[in-house]
């Protein structure tokens, strides 16, 4: 993707967020002046993504933070907590959404003054995240490198790239170092069903960077992987427990359960903002049960049959044991999780 594509950009009393549902054929954008507002557009997809949703998050309580400038510190930070409380609940699995609220509420606690000095704090602190996120994308890209030789058939699921970040992306970060490296490689993208994310978006990204990619059904990865066609797979993630359990886009756990069968290397890439320390595994995780009418329809029309029961979780936990190495900022981890992961964290998160 060019470099001046933007997911998302602070207008300095709203936050301007790339309409992503209805990407690739528009090209507009959503305006969020309150922090409902962001949190509809958590929620309605708009914005999608862990570290998007985590940064869009901060801005968000930037603008509850902007809207109670004018109390009193005590009422500014009722406001503030109330406001993160709703943008938590716009989406439960993804962990950068919460990181992100509390991120600013420590701001907010340790900035001194009034509701305008929050304010003003705040915007700072979601300028900032929006800065170190790229910078963050960039390292994971650099790491990746280690696991992404020449001539590379690579496997994703799902969008886990500038669009789902504020720019540059993790997986597709990956992919992004790699082709800018030099390195000859091949992306089989998977459509990603029910939203569409592989189709729609990934595909994109990846057209728009010029690098070689495939469009599949998810049901044909396993097609794929026993011609030979796919060597490795590299993912995003929404959380990750502490023992290196991995939510992701419902499918990814397939996905790494045929990786594994024919002997292939599955890699989750994401920055350690996404590990959830306080989780001892991925049975802990809730998952997000998205509307029906994603199954049951497309582009607006029913394909599905009348009065049929709809199941609709949004994503899925691959266990730790399926998982080959996470790529984060800090470099690659590797199995045991239990051990790599606390070193990673120790040494610093969001040090790029």
């Amino acid at each position: 993707m060019h470099q001046d594509v933007e997911t998302m950009r602070w207008e300095g009393d709203r936050l301007w967020l790339l309409d992503q549902t209805r990407l690739p054929h528009v090209w507009e954008g959503v305006s969020c002046r309150t922090a409902d507002e962001v949190a509809t557009a958590i929620r309605d997809m708009v914005v999608r993504g862990a570290p998007a949703i985590g940064v869009s998050a901060a801005f968000g309580m930037a603008l509850a933070a902007q809207a109670a400038a004018g109390q009193p510190r005590a009422e500014a930070l009722a406001q503030l907590a109330a406001a993160g409380q709703r943008l938590c609940h716009a989406r439960p699995t993804a962990v950068n959404l919460a990181w992100g609220v509390a991120r600013m509420q420590a701001i907010a606690e340790a900035t001194p003054g009034e509701g305008a000095d929050l304010a003003a704090a705040l915007v700072r602190g979601a300028e900032a995240m929006l800065a170190e996120d790229v910078r963050i994308n960039r390292a994971i890209g650099q790491h990746g490198l280690a696991v992404m030789p020449d001539g590379a058939q690579v496997l994703t699921h799902c969008n886990a790239g500038a669009l789902a970040t504020a720019g540059y992306g993790t997986a597709l970060g990956v992919l992004r170092a790699a082709h800018a490296a030099g390195r000859s490689l091949h992306v089989w993208v998977d459509e990603t069903r029910p939203f569409w994310q592989g189709a729609r978006l990934t595909a994109w990204e990846l057209v728009q960077a010029g690098i070689s990619a495939t469009l599949i059904t998810d049901s044909m990865a396993g097609h794929f992987m026993a011609r030979g066609q796919i060597d490795r797979v590299v993912v995003g993630a929404d959380r990750i427990a502490a023992n290196g359990d991995t939510a992701n886009k419902i499918g990814t756990y397939g996905v790494a359960v045929l990786a594994a069968h024919h002997g292939l290397p599955f890699y989750v890439a994401a920055p350690l903002s996404t590990v959830d320390a306080g989780l001892a595994h991925g049975g802990l995780i809730p998952i997000e049960e998205r509307p029906a009418e994603e199954l049951t329809h497309v582009q607006g029309r029913r394909v599905a049959a009348e009065g049929v029961r709809v199941a609709n979780p949004g994503f899925d936990v691959t266990p730790a044991a399926l998982i080959s190495g996470i790529i984060t900022e800090a470099g690659v981890l590797l199995p045991p999780f239990e051990t790599s992961i606390p070193a990673a964290l120790r040494s610093g998160a969001g040090k790029a």
